[in-house]
């Protein structure tokens, strides 16, 4: 076969390559083999991928019983769970360029032949697409899984509880004593949280386009049949080298209308925007926003699955899966598109079954008429935003009221806790876009001081930044352009009405033109935040983020 890796095994020139392989303790015959990158992104400071180091052992297994020599490596992985509501914060999203990079930088360095990435995490799953399609050689796609939910005194408990649960000291509801026992309860073991966060959605979507291996992407991370999936893994990808196969020739066009259509009957994050476009952008496929709602129009919700009921991942895996849901919406789906399996979509969903209707809604029954992600447009967002209407409570779908305008999260929070926010209101949180945070924060700090000062069912939220998957409520994000390249975003004031119609689909302030234009000419520059260092190379380099917030 003709190998990427002969470029470092072959000829007499490659001896010192070749004498580097063997110090490794390969022999010849294994320098015939492909060489496969195990992508790691396990360490020990995150918690959703503190267990990945024993299933790379089990993908390494697959990779050799197939034929193939096995390489791992690790790239990074920043938790979301560390870094809500302050300046760690700021580096999350733009972890997702580091990781394609990274990944990018050894396999093409070593000239890997093909690649299996181990990924968890909200970051580490989009930006291992992106390099997938980057790269563009024989690969496949395994999520580390989620974690079985937990219980409080009988209750369902998350993460997101127990941030809501320090809201709700403030306001005198519960106990210090409380906050900490929920806190000691809330997470069950390494792995992505069990809701339908962007982990959750983000793994979902590799597998309806076709990168990840079916029920993949919900099986539990401490469930045995991880193991097998990860060892299936390892060989397939030695076929996928044998044949050619790339992602490239997998996913199309179709593969994203097919990932965008699961993401709705899911439930899935509003990040699912962010990224899906960024991959796409990798791949070279032009991927509209109106394609969102094109689809959210005709594609219901069906799974009620945290934050927006009270299902969970594992329920959603026992109920059939992605194949399942797949297989419940097929009318609505490319079915002829390519698998890392070898096989159609058609042909991995045609047996798959619903085992609890409650998880996984009929057509014809609903949770939600419409898809649960859906675009706006307006005065205030020219360039879109991104709302979770399956989160939103129904009072605030049309919502007119003051906006309380804020240029930071930090600052809203204390607002929120010094009761300074009152029923009606609209936040309007401003640069926090990718350039303006930079690294567009999401919001799950401000969204879970709201629910937990019990202010859901009467506040909006409107930002440049992003939501968390976790967040509940009137949660509008992504408005483009961002105030730090002066959208309409940085114009609006304190008492200014802002308007939202969910159902139209519109999001805009009250004021004429020639206003909006008086108050541009007087907008003060933006100045960047960080002038040294990672960030500051990525807010002058990365798009907006109804691009996807890719760096140039």
């Amino acid at each position: 076969m003709n190998y990427r890796s002969n470029d470092i095994i072959e000829k007499i020139e490659r001896a010192p390559q070749r004498a580097y392989l063997h110090a490794l303790g390969l022999n010849g015959a294994d320098l015939k083999k492909p060489f496969v990158a195990v992508v790691n992104t396990w360490n020990e400071s995150s918690l959703p991928n503190a267990h990945l180091d024993k299933l790379a052992g089990h993908i390494k297994a697959g990779v050799l019983a197939a034929g193939g020599i096995p390489f791992e490596f690790n790239t990074i992985a920043v938790s979301d769970g560390y870094t809500e509501a302050h300046e760690g914060m700021h580096y999350v999203l733009p972890s997702r360029e580091i990781v394609a990079d990274s990944i990018e930088t050894l396999v093409n360095a070593h000239r890997m032949d093909g690649m299996v990435i181990l990924a968890s995490g909200d970051k580490p799953i989009p930006g291992a697409m992106m390099a997938m399609m980057r790269l563009n050689l024989p690969a496949v796609l395994i999520n580390g899984g989620s974690m079985i939910p937990a219980s409080f005194k009988g209750k369902p408990i998350s993460f997101t509880n127990v941030m809501e649960s320090v809201a709700e000291y403030k306001a005198g509801k519960i106990s210090e004593a409380e906050v900490h026992e929920m806190e000691e309860a809330a997470l069950t073991s390494a792995g992505d949280g069990a809701g339908m966060y962007t982990p959750g959605t983000m793994a979902a979507l590799a597998e309806a386009l076709g990168l990840s291996l079916p029920f993949s992407s919900t099986t539990p991370s401490m469930r045995s049949k991880r193991l097998r999936l990860c060892r299936q893994a390892g060989e397939l990808v030695c076929r996928l080298i044998e044949k050619g196969v790339t992602p490239r020739q997998i996913v199309t066009e179709r593969s994203f209308e097919n990932a965008i259509s699961v993401g709705m009957a899911i439930s899935g994050s509003t990040n699912l925007v962010l990224h899906l476009l960024a991959i796409a952008n990798e791949a070279e496929i032009e991927l509209p926003l109106e394609v969102f709602n094109k689809i959210s129009a005709r594609v219901p919700t069906l799974c009620p699955i945290d934050p927006a009921g009270p299902y969970h991942i594992p329920d959603l895996d026992e109920a059939g899966g992605i194949p399942a849901v797949m297989n419940r919406i097929r009318r609505h789906l490319h079915l002829e598109e390519q698998t890392v399996n070898g096989k159609t979509i058609g042909e991995n969903i045609k047996d798959a079954q619903v085992y609890r209707d409650e998880v996984i809604r009929p057509l014809s029954d609903p949770f939600l008429d419409q898809g649960s992600v859906i675009m706006l447009w307006g005065n205030l967002a020219p360039g879109g935003a991104v709302a979770k209407q399956s989160a939103i409570p129904a009072g605030l779908r049309q919502h007119k009221g003051p906006a309380r305008v804020f240029d930071s999260e930090e600052k809203a929070i204390q607002a929120v806790y010094g009761g300074g926010i009152k029923a009606g209101d609209i936040i309007v949180l401003r640069y926090e876009g990718p350039k303006g945070g930079p690294g567009m924060r999401e919001m799950l700090g401000l969204t879970s001081t709201i629910v937990g000062m019990g202010l859901k069912e009467r506040v909006a939220m409107v930002t440049d930044g992003r939501f968390s998957g976790a967040s509940r409520g009137c949660c509008i994000g992504h408005i483009c352009p961002e105030a730090a390249d002066g959208g309409p975003i940085a114009l609006v004031r304190d008492g200014d009405i802002v308007e939202i119609n969910i159902d139209e689909r519109a999001i805009n302030v009250l004021l004429t033109p020639e206003e909006m234009e008086r108050r541009r000419q007087s907008l003060t520059p933006f100045i960047p935040k960080y002038t040294r260092g990672y960030l500051a190379r990525y807010g002058k380099h990365v798009g907006p983020a109804n691009k996807g917030a890719v760096m140039t």
